[in-house]
Order: C-alpha cells, then structure tokens, then sequence
C-alpha cells in the first residue's frame, strides 16, 4: 500500500500534471487555440479550394477539422490506454500532407485523398512502437537543431501574416498591415515587461484580443461572418461519400505520414525537455499512436492528418504553463468551435496582421529553446561543430529556396520539402557517422532527463541528458 502510494505521490509531482483553478484553465487553454486557429483552417480551405468545393462544403471540411483537431488534442493530453502521451501537446491539421492533397485532390476529389489517409494512418499505427525506438537517435546535438528548424521554419508564417496572409489583396505587405502586427507585439511585450504572474502568461491572448479591438474601431476586422454561421452543426458522416482507395495515391500518403510521424516525435520530444519530464520511447509511442489514430479517424467526419502544432510548444515555452490539463481544456474549446460555427467565425475575424505580431514572438521562443540546447551540446574532441551547421542549412533550403528539390523524385522531395524531416535525416545520420561510428560515442539514446537548470524570463532553459530506454 504504501509503494502505491508513493507511487501515485511521484506521478502527481509530474510537472505536466499540475492542476489550474477552473478560470486559469480556460483562459490559458484558450490562448492555445487562438494561437493555432489560422494552422488549422488553413489546410482545409487549401485542400478544398483545389478540389472545387463549393462554399456550404468548404464550411464544413474547416468544421470538421476543428472538431477533429479537438478530439485528437484530448487523446494526446489525457491519454485513453495506450494511447496519447498525456503531455501538454495540442494536435490539428498537419500542414504537411497539404501538397500531397492538393495533388491527388485536384485530379480526383476528395475521396481517393480520405482513402489514402485512412490506410496510411493504419500503417502508421501499426509501426509507432518501431519508430518510437528510433528516439534513441535523437541525442541533444540533434534535439537542439531540429527545434532550431522548427522555429526557423514557423517563422515566415508569422511574417505572411504580418503582412496580410492573402498575396492577392491590395493592401497586403502595407505599411498598416505590417504596423497593426508591429503594435500586437509591442503590446505583447509591454504586458510582459509590466505585469507577472497569470496577467504575464497570458500576454499573447491579450495582445490579441487588444490588438483585435484596435483593428475592429479602425474598421480593419470583419465580422460579418458571424452572422451568417449556423448557432450549432455537428460534422456529419462520410459527407464527401465514400473514401476510394488508389495505389498511387496510398504510396505518395504513407511517406507524408512518415514524415508526419517523425515531426510530431520532435515536437514530442521538444515538449519533455520544456516541461522538464521524461519522456521515454514508450511515451513516444503512445504520443504516436494518438496521432496515428486521429488520422485514421479523421476522413470519417470529413478532415485530414494530424500532428502535433509546433507553434503551442512555443507557448508553452514562453509561458511556463506546463500542464497538460491547460491544453486538454484547449481541446475542449476546440471541440466546441468545431460544434459552434458561429463561435468559430468570431475567432475567424481576428486579423491576420495580428495574429502576425503574437507570431513573432511564439514562433522566435522556439528557436531560442532549440539554440538554448545546442548551447548545452559538448563541441570538444568530437564533430557536432560540423553536423549543427549542415542539419540546419539543410532545413532551411525550403525557407530560403522553396524549388531547390523540385528536380528529384517525388518520395524524395516529399521528405526534404519538410525541412523538419530534413534536418531530423541528416544530423541523425551525421551524429551516428560521425559520434558513433566514428568517435565510438554512444550518447544517441532515447530519454530527455529533467534540466537541473531554472527557468528563466523568455522560457524554459533547456538541458537534455540522453540516455537509453528499457
């Protein structure tokens, strides 16, 4: 009895299962989904656009992805057997797989798209504790590049939306535009610098709301949306008929669900070492399985892939709230936008530009966790001096030279179009060849200890203490 409870007593102290009053977790819960909302609808209207869609349709593959990305968001946080990592991760519509769907969609519709989604999140499922023993391969000098690139690769998306989001419009990259997002994040930064405590943890969702009322009396957000949305909608079932299945199409999606599992086991892995947890290859697998499984489940009600949002472990991050229970009350919002349309639309007119400012911020914290890592990472009497530099520059060629792949076969540049995926290939192969292979070290192992370190102003400090999983 007493090692029960001892045991339930280390459970609870887990930093991720801190417990917030009931206004806490709605407030910071809240701040996840605002910060993700444009991530998710984003792809549907991508993807819908392509395959022709009419507008009543359109509707409701963005609701469905929200009802999804909240479903996905609870199993990944609270967990249901062996499934979900019960870390705070939020899930929504991985941006990855959006080419590919463009592609197969505006051929043949959606559903060879659902089909090949279905079979591909069903291998992946099956193969999750397999990939979850690659962790090991994963040491710090990998970690810290691959959130580097993360950060790096989140950042002209804030940019874009800065600047307006939409290329076609008369005013995008105007100077208004562009200084309703510089005033977002002098807001941001001014409630950081002033206040602490919770009113500092919530500094992005109220420099959103003030940088949205701004816009609103300038006439520079539009709600009309708001009253056409219906007040309730569920997602209906195999709206968009019956998925078809397609070779080609299986093939092209089963390698963009690789490439989807290894950016969510980087994300995973990113989380450990913010909140300061372990997280072992079982963990990374179960985290796996709740992606894989949403995945699968997802073409029923009309959506597509999850993943794991890279932008709300910045969040995380820059906020210091690390409970897991913040982000399953995030889920729940999510849930509810999916269920409510027109709550949806509200969050819909937050304007781009805005969204632009808070951008910055979160999305520059998670390059800075990942150059706090590598600052941790030992460059004497080895070469990780050489694989930083070669992992990052490789992941950034599609930031800086989008075509750059566009000449190599198709499985190829699918891989290396992601430049996540990129830099996770080439500083694993790098640190194997060169620390193992080579130098005889075998620091590649699979578990993030918790850093010793504090945390400091911006975000956690990172340290990562590999070690081999049983």
């Amino acid at each position: 009895m007493s090692l029960r409870r001892r045991a339930g007593a280390a459970v609870q102290a887990r930093p991720e299962d801190e417990r917030h009053p009931p206004g806490q977790l709605l407030a910071y819960g809240t701040q996840h989904i605002l910060t993700m909302y444009g991530g998710v609808i984003a792809p549907p209207l991508i993807v819908g656009g392509a395959a022709g869609l009419s507008t009543p349709d359109m509707a409701l593959l963005v609701t469905a992805g929200l009802f999804v990305s909240g479903l996905a968001t609870l199993l990944q946080t609270l967990g249901l057997g062996p499934f979900g990592s019960r870390l705070p991760i939020v899930q929504g519509i991985s941006f990855a797989s959006v080419s590919t769907m463009v592609a197969i969609a505006s051929e043949d519709g959606l559903r060879p798209v659902f089909g090949a989604i279905i079979v591909a999140g069903v291998i992946g499922l099956v193969i999750s504790s397999f990939f979850a023993q690659l962790v090991r391969l994963f040491p710090a000098v990998v970690t810290g590049s691959l959130i580097t690139v993360i950060g790096l690769s989140l950042m002209p998306v804030s940019f874009r939306w800065a600047m307006g989001n939409d290329e076609r419009a008369a005013d995008f990259g105007s100077m208004t535009n562009i200084g309703y997002a510089g005033l977002t994040l002098l807001i941001i930064l001014v409630i950081s610098r002033l206040f602490q405590g919770a009113v500092s943890r919530l500094s992005i969702l109220l420099g959103l709301v003030v940088g949205t009322v701004i816009a609103t009396l300038a006439g520079r957000a539009d709600f009309s949306a708001v009253g056409d949305a219906k007040p309730f909608s569920a997602p209906p079932v195999l709206h968009f008929g019956t998925p078809t299945f397609e070779i080609g199409a299986i093939v092209s999606m089963t390698v963009v669900m690789l490439v989807i599992m290894t950016e969510t086991t980087a994300d995973i892995l990113a989380i450990g070492e913010i909140v300061e947890t372990e997280v072992d290859a079982k963990r990374v697998a179960q985290g796996l399985r709740a992606d894989m499984a949403a995945t699968t489940v997802a073409p029923l009600f009309g959506s597509f892939p999850c993943s794991a949002f890279a932008q709300n472990v910045g969040l995380v991050a820059l906020t210091g709230i690390k409970s897991r229970f913040v982000v399953a009350t995030g889920g729940l919002v999510l849930l509810l936008l999916g269920l409510l349309p027109v709550v949806g639309a509200v969050v819909a007119a937050i304007p781009y530009p805005v969204l632009g400012g808070a951008g910055i911020v979160l999305f520059g914290s998670v390059a800075a966790s990942g150059i706090r890592t590598l600052s941790r990472v030992s460059y004497e009497d080895n070469l990780n001096m050489v694989i930083v530099p070669v992992a990052v520059a490789v992941g950034i060629i599609p930031i800086a030279a989008p075509t750059f792949w566009d000449a190599f076969p198709e499985w190829f540049g699918v891989i290396m179009h992601s430049g996540i995926s990129a830099t996770a290939v080439v500083a694993v192969v790098l640190n194997y060849l060169f620390n193992e292979v080579t130098a005889g070290n075998r620091s590649g192992a699979s578990v993030f200890a918790a850093s010793e370190d504090r945390r400091d102003g911006l975000g956690d400090r990172l340290d990562v203490d590999i070690r081999h999983a049983d």
